[in-house]
């Protein structure tokens, strides 16, 4: 199953991010080519030990100083536990060494080489001598996460959640474990966790308000919106704070973690607040100028959000690192969004 794209899902194979990239994110040719990483561990940890995932599981020991990530955001959880990948891959967004302001700080000088996202090349992985590979947001295939085990221990995502829908908390404390760090991974889960909690105490209006977020893809003068289900990190974000998203869009998106809709069931998406992302912003004139979506409550209340591309991208990425950046800014959006007063600007 391809992640959506960047109306976040994830890359197919081919050229840059297309509709099946940004509406989540798969694929995977790597440019790859060294840089440094940080070995060396913290007090107590790296005891090693078997990760269970979807393919088996995969037995680390030690400190792993050589790390390629191939998952399109698991550089963001290697960078938060101190170490610096030899390689990152790219999702979308062609950001210097694929790494967005959030993980900024974290990789300081570092300079990770960056891997494409399309098809996985498995002779140039090689030619980086990692002594790991993470790919807990690869999506990757039992042959893929086969062929890569002959070059070095592999963390593939777990079984217990859809491709791309690991939540971050998995997610973090899976790839602390590998890097023998698990005691810091839990640490800074706990952190972050603290936040969200802190933000539903100080807004219990968000408390069982409806909310979705919503990937668009534009194809000529047309636009499918795509609403995220209860298994993509993109709704979780929004279960997370309170909100809760329609049964009609739990149901429709299922096993997966996204559906496109039809311009005609645009009802569907009329939440009490409604989150807009997508890789371009001049993409969202499609929608504002839709008169079956101006006729929407929720439009025309001025209750929907159209994030801009870095918000968007925290949103879609969804990770240990993002989340604050996100919370920061999104926030105050979203209160102003569903205070009950539509002469309420929203800065979107």
């Amino acid at each position: 199953m391809k992640k959506p794209a960047m109306t976040p899902r994830t890359p197919t194979r081919g050229r840059g991010p297309t509709r099946g990239q940004f509406l989540a994110g798969v694929g995977g040719l790597l440019l790859l080519g060294g840089c440094g990483g940080t070995g060396g561990g913290d007090g107590g940890e790296g005891s090693g030990g078997t990760i269970k995932h979807k393919y088996g599981g995969t037995e680390v020991s030690g400190y792993p100083g050589r790390v390629v990530t191939v998952g399109f955001t698991d550089q963001d959880p290697v960078l938060a536990l101190g170490v610096a990948p030899v390689a990152v891959r790219e999702w979308f967004g062609e950001k210097p060494h694929a790494t967005w302001p959030w993980a900024q700080d974290e990789l300081g000088d570092g300079e990770p080489e960056v891997l494409t996202s399309t098809e996985l090349n498995f002779e140039q992985i090689a030619g980086l001598d990692p002594d790991l590979i993470v790919g807990v947001s690869s999506g990757m295939t039992r042959q893929e996460h086969d062929t890569l085990s002959e070059i070095a221990p592999t963390l593939a995502q777990s079984g217990e959640f859809v491709d791309y829908g690991v939540p971050w908390q998995e997610q973090t404390r899976a790839v602390g474990r590998a890097l023998g760090r698990q005691d810091r991974a839990g640490g800074i889960v706990s952190d972050v966790e603290a936040r969200f909690a802190g933000v539903r105490e100080a807004h219990p209006e968000f408390e069982d308000a409806t909310g979705v977020v919503v990937g668009l893809t534009v194809e000529d003068d047309s636009y499918t919106p795509s609403p995220y289900g209860p298994q993509d990190v993109r709704g979780r974000f929004m279960s997370s704070l309170g909100f809760r998203i329609p049964q009609e869009i739990a149901d429709l998106t299922g096993d997966s973690f996204f559906a496109d809709l039809s311009r005609e069931r645009l009802e569907l998406i009329d939440t009490d607040v409604l989150v807009w992302v997508t890789v371009l912003a001049e993409s969202f004139e499609a929608v504002r100028t839709d008169p079956l979506y101006r006729r929407l409550d929720a439009a025309r209340e001025g209750r929907d959000l159209f994030l801009e591309e870095a918000l968007s991208a925290a949103l879609s990425f969804g990770t240990v690192l993002s989340l604050p950046f996100l919370l920061d800014d999104l926030v105050p959006m979203l209160a102003a969004a569903v205070d009950g007063n539509p002469d309420t600007e929203v800065a979107s």
